[in-house]
């Protein structure tokens, strides 16, 4: 399912698909942007404020519940000067294009070992 909403919004599309399938909060997997962690790096977290992203704190909103986990998917900090809402909206160069993608692969893989209960995450 593709939502038709902006990220800073995204709770609108999350919520539908949790009430209509009766997903418990803590069962929502999201992930997305996290500027504080470095390029192509992948962390994860459950619960936890948003620290400033306005998807995170949409689907917080909407869900009434921070209790769902997170793949945080590192951006890296901007450079001075650079706001970050343009920061995450640029264009990646193509050696950072090339990490990233590695990074999403390295993503999937562990959202999968989360649904499958592999993990303790």
């Amino acid at each position: 399912m593709v939502p038709g909403v902006f990220m800073n919004i995204s709770g609108r599309a999350v919520a539908p698909v949790v009430e209509r399938y009766r997903v418990a909060p803590e069962r929502v997997v999201v992930i997305h942007d996290d500027i504080d962690i470095p390029l192509g790096d992948v962390r994860f977290k459950r619960g936890g404020g948003t620290g400033g992203h306005l998807g995170l704190e949409s689907i917080f909103e909407a869900l009434g519940d921070e209790n769902f986990s997170r793949v945080r998917m590192g951006v890296g900090r901007p450079p001075a000067g650079v706001d970050p809402a343009d920061y995450v909206l640029s264009d990646f160069s193509e050696e950072e294009a090339e990490e990233y993608e590695a990074s999403i692969a390295r993503a999937a893989e562990a959202v999968l070992e989360m649904v499958l209960g592999e993990t303790d995450e």
